[in-house]
This record gives structure tokens, sequence and C-alpha cells, in this order.
């Protein structure tokens, strides 16, 4: 359990008490920012994103953002030559695009940025081809799915209760990228200033009866992992 109360967002710089949660699945604590409303697996993947801009110059690089979080735009269109924003079904993005078959031309983008979308796609497999053939040689992606156990559960069809979610994606998950791409580096919550607050506060011993394929696990401090993927 933590025992800090306070926290910084790396985000939004925002300091003071992060926001505990109450979703059908139970008590989160520490999970939102008040301010800018970033959950833990977003400030950790800024945070990557902060490691790989000492190494990787941003400023000559164009972005795809899938399905893009709101607070992270203004970020990224600062940090990226070229940003972009896509989604299946929203209209307020720049591109309207399938993940599965995606309207661009081989080698279009130097980063592809699309956190927790893989996990509504049963053809993952398509997607992951998709992102690696737009994605330029040398080019970055990270294509984070909330980690729930060691080994991923497969459903045999959406479920509403969890967002639509056609998988309860484990450890093993990332292992999938593999065939993809170059290498896959994968950072996590212990990483990172504790600071932050960049790990998942909840009771995964049990789920609601809605959820009846989530796979257990003991705890209540969960870690979060980002992957990140380079062609």
């Amino acid at each position: 359990m933590s025992c800090r109360t306070e926290f910084t967002c790396p985000i939004c710089g925002y300091e003071g008490p992060f926001v505990d949660l109450h979703p059908e699945t139970g008590l989160r604590r520490h999970a939102r920012c008040p301010r800018c409303g970033s959950l833990e697996r977003h400030r950790l993947q800024f945070m990557v994103l902060e490691r790989l801009a000492k190494t990787h110059d941003f400023s000559s690089m164009s972005m795809v953002h899938v399905a893009p979080e709101l607070f992270f735009e203004p970020s990224f269109r600062r940090r990226f030559v070229r940003y972009e924003t896509a989604d299946l079904t929203k209209r307020t993005v720049d591109l309207r695009a399938d993940l599965r078959c995606l309207p661009f031309m081989d080698q279009s983008y130097d980063f592809v940025f699309a956190s927790h979308v893989l996990e509504h796609i049963k053809e993952d497999g398509l997607a992951l081809s998709e992102i690696s053939r737009v994605l330029r040689p040398g080019g970055i992606a990270i294509l984070h799915v909330p980690i729930l156990a060691d080994k991923t559960v497969e459903y045999p069809k959406p479920n509403p209760h969890e967002s639509g979610h056609v998988r309860a994606p484990g450890a093993d998950y990332y292992d999938r990228y593999q065939p993809y791409f170059e290498r896959v580096d994968r950072f996590d919550s212990h990483g990172f200033p504790a600071e932050h607050q960049l790990f998942i506060y909840e009771d995964r011993t049990k789920w609601p009866t809605s959820m009846p394929r989530r796979p257990t696990t003991p705890g209540e401090r969960h870690t979060a992992i980002v992957p990140v993927c380079w062609k």
C-alpha cells in the first residue's frame, strides 16, 4: 500500500493528492490527476517519452497518435515536426483510420502512439503488421495495453463491462510484438520516481461477476509496463 498522499503530475505539473476512482472493478487509489485527468498509465508513458527524448530528436520526427488523449496533444504538437491524430469513430481527429487497415503509405511516420487500443482488436496481428508497415526504418511505436496477470486470456466476444475488451492481456502479451519489430523494450513503474504515482492500486484478487474471464492476481499494488517497439 502507498504511504504517500501527495504526488506530482509530470504532464501538467500539478502537485497534491490524486483522485481515487470507483469503477465497476472496485476502488482504485491515487489514480487520476485532478488537473489534467491523466491516469497512472499516462504518467508512465510520459516519463518514457521524456527518457526517449534524451537520445532522439523528436523535432525532426512525425507522429500519428491513435485514439488520442487530449492532455497529451499540446505536448506532442510542440515536440513533433508533424503530428496527426487518428481514430476509427471519433469525429474530432485529423484522420479516420482502422489499425487493421491503415490508409497510409508505407513508411509514412517516425512514431506511432496507441495506448489501450489493441485489447479492443481481435485481429491484433493485423494491427501490429500495419503499424510496422507505416513506420519508417528506425521508427518507434508505443503500444501500451493494460497488463492484468501473467498470461493473456482471450475472450469469446467483447465484454461491454470492460469497455469492449476482447482479451485480458498478461505480461506475456508483449511477446506478440516481437515478429513485427527489430526490438521491444519494456519500461515499468519501478524505473521512475515514485512522486509521479505510476502504480495501479486495486484489489485484483476478485472481480465482478460481469468479468468472468478476467484472471485474478494477488496484491493491491500492480506494475504498469510500457513497451517501446523499434522498427
